[in-house]
């Protein structure tokens, strides 16, 4: 390099003729996809199961998705098998009706 352009400070961890540390496109990496809360307990547990799938390599997302996946869907069955409420009785005619 020339006198009036001095030559950049090495940053620690990298060698001397590299461009930076080396990054492996493989390796796992946080989307940083925000999970809001659905107010439903079990809903919510599931939905931050999928965090795991944050620190694991692509190939282990799988196992995530559809164990997420099939809680999910198992909280919605729960649902339906709830006894609907009681019916409200239908109000009762008026006799007060003279013709």
């Amino acid at each position: 390099m020339s006198d009036l352009m001095p030559e950049p400070a090495a940053v620690p961890g990298e060698q001397e003729g590299t461009a930076g540390p080396a990054l492996d496109p493989a390796a796992p990496a946080p989307l940083g996809v925000v999970r809001t809360p659905t107010g439903n307990a079990e809903v919510d547990a599931r939905l931050e199961r999928l965090a795991d799938a944050d620190h694991l390599p692509a190939d282990g997302h799988i196992e995530v998705y559809e164990d997420v996946h099939r809680g999910l869907r198992d909280a919605l069955t729960a649902l339906d098998a709830r006894p609907a409420p009681a019916p409200v009785p239908a109000p009762m005619p008026s006799y007060n009706n003279r013709s």
